[in-house]
């Protein structure tokens, strides 16, 4: 088990953090991120620890520390030293101590409510100012006080602290559900998980001003990391579960689908089944979940036809029910749905199934398993599927793989590949980009590693900028056919520099490579740019260990390429508009 993984010590992380960053530190394909910190409290432990945690997701960051308890003064009156900065991302690290209008016994109730407005315009002024900076906002809820003046009636009385913390989370909760670019770090929920008097240390705060105990730390970075890495595109995808003991009691081969453990009867039978709701819900959000067992397929198959079964065959985007050895199970379905097994989270109850899979697939993520109580706090306490955007095509992400599946049957039934690509009936709508689709494109953007030529993130802002901007050409494609939508799957941007265009990204999901898309999308490309009077396009491919596929990408398309350095990173220059002729003749091209 990786340190980091939970369940972890935060006691060990806090006393090898210094070991733990060197380390990190080597990682190959780090993406660099300034991440500033508006102190609302002392923050020089948290922002060590929260370096910890990113660069175990991939991140490198540059930290800008504000003045201390200076959060607003920093945010509303920048001396341009933040500005300078340019942050990619902003942290408001505060907490209910600084909550300067708290009602007090004296007050009328009048005056407790424009106490409360008055402190949620203070915040939102704040808010407003760190957006003008153009990057993601996380700002943290409130933890309760740690005392209660009028007992129980503090949850109830105008005059309760308690009662006005939890209007104040109110009141933010409904900001950043109308305000896009702006997420929630739930401090409230971490006092509830570890414990007030855990949490809320007062010999923390008196003698360090830390807004929380020294070990609760981690806990606090971690879930601020989840939060950024979901920004980024670095969350799971999958859920690759074993069967016996895992979905349910018992071993279906010798126990028989009547003999299984579910349903609401016992306790046992409780876990298993509110487990599998959990999945469920998952699934529905946008995780792909599928089965990987030692089994037989037609004994585990009844066991999803029990009438207390919440998850069904059609729940799962791969059925691998067999004896073949787990860990080629995993690198089967990762090519059969075209997912690195890096976005795979493994569920075993056998803790030699679980060594096998972290020794044979190092990438793929194995939380440990005790009873099956605790299933869900394995996963969901990871944070391995943090959301931050949840759109359209998120929820029906599990029926477009399976619709590829249906694709990819059909091929086997062609001879000839140029005609099983005309019976997809494909339609592709093209345009430039937009704000109906900028928040899908900002999301494809920042999770799209495969076809991914230059590795290139781009913020909400820095999407819409390059929209107003006319000295960019962008173009994003949504592909259709026979068997269903995929949605908005490829995204491109160019950068008009005289009579040149740098290709400053191209992006395609996984899920329609090979389908001439990214041919029609060049086309489309050298249209526009004739039509602005360009003579060369450049593009840039940057090596990563997830691209590589490519890398000869430009050469086939009628790039030449002009350099290439010891990295790996070249360079390609199109200059043949003259006579050019469109390089995708299979499907209909519908631009908008």
């Amino acid at each position: 088990m990786n340190i980091l993984d939970y369940p972890f010590d935060p006691a060990m992380i806090l006393q090898k953090k210094r070991s733990l960053r060197r380390e990190l530190s080597k990682k190959e394909g780090l993406i660099p991120k300034n991440i500033a910190i508006m102190s609302g409290s002392t923050i020089g432990e948290i922002r060590n620890i929260l370096e910890v945690f990113l660069l175990a997701n991939g991140i490198r960051p540059t930290f800008y520390e504000g003045g201390y308890s200076l959060f607003y003064e920093n945010l509303v009156f920048d001396d341009g030293s933040l500005a300078a900065f340019k942050p990619d991302i902003i942290y408001i690290h505060t907490s209910w101590r600084n909550l300067k209008n708290l009602p007090t016994q004296a007050d009328s109730p009048e005056a407790c409510a424009d106490k409360l407005q008055a402190e949620y315009a203070r915040f939102e002024q704040a808010w407003k100012a760190a957006a003008r900076f153009g990057c993601p906002v996380i700002q943290n809820n409130f933890d309760l006080p740690p005392y209660r003046v009028m007992g129980n009636l503090d949850a109830v009385d105008v005059h309760g602290r308690v009662r006005y913390v939890r209007a104040m989370n109110q009141k933010l909760a409904d900001y950043a559900a109308a305000t896009p670019n702006f997420y929630v770090n739930d401090l409230a929920y971490l006092q509830a998980v570890h414990g007030m008097d855990n949490f809320s240390s007062q010999t923390a705060w008196y003698a360090y001003k830390y807004a929380c105990s020294i070990d609760c730390i981690p806990y606090l970075c971690q879930s601020v990391a989840n939060i950024i890495k979901s920004l980024l595109g670095k969350n799971k995808k999958l859920v690759a579960c074993d069967l016996d003991n895992t979905l349910w009691g018992g071993i279906i081969g010798d126990d028989g689908p009547e003999g299984i453990v579910l349903g609401s009867e016992t306790p046992t039978g409780m876990a298993y089944t509110e487990f599998q709701e959990y999945l469920r819900e998952l699934g529905r959000m946008g995780v792909l979940l599928s089965v990987c067992s030692k089994n037989e397929e037609a004994n585990a198959l009844p066991g999803f036809e029990r009438a207390d079964s919440v998850l069904k065959r059609d729940d799962f985007v791969s059925f691998k029910a067999n004896w073949d050895p787990k860990h080629l199970n995993l690198a089967a379905t990762a090519k059969e749905i075209n997912i690195l097994p890096d976005s795979f989270v493994f569920m075993d109850d056998n803790p030699a199934e679980r060594e096998i899979v972290r020794r044979e697939l190092p990438a793929v993520s194995v939380p440990e398993l005790s009873a099956p109580e605790e299933y869900i706090r394995a996963i969901d306490r990871a944070g391995y599927f943090e959301a931050t955007v949840l759109s359209a095509d998120d929820r029906k992400r599990a029926e477009m793989y399976k619709q590829n599946q249906q694709r990819a049957a059909l091929e086997q039934s062609f001879g000839n590949y140029e005609d099983y690509l005309h019976s997809l009936e494909m339609v592709c709508e093209m345009g430039s980009f937009s704000p109906a689709h900028a928040e899908r494109i900002t999301q494809l953007i920042n999770k799209t590693n495969q076809f991914n030529l230059t590795t290139r993130r781009y913020t909400a802002a820095e999407v819409e900028s390059i929209m107003e901007d006319d000295n960019y050409i962008t173009l994003y494609g949504k592909l259709v056919d026979k068997f269903g939508d995929n949605g908005i799957v490829t995204a491109m941007i160019g950068h008009v520099q005289g009579d040149v265009l740098e290709m400053d990204l191209w992006i395609m999901s996984c899920r329609t490579f090979k389908r001439r898309l990214e041919h029609a999308m060049f086309d489309e490309m050298v249209a526009k740019a004739a039509a602005r009077g360009i003579k060369k396009i450049v593009g840039h491919y940057y090596p990563t260990a997830k691209n590589l596929l490519v890398k000869d990408f430009y050469a086939t398309i009628g790039f030449e390429q002009t350099a290439e350095d010891e990295a790996g990173n070249r360079t390609f220059e199109f200059t043949g508009f003259d006579g050019y002729k469109p390089q995708c003749g299979v499907m209909e091209i519908r631009r908008v």
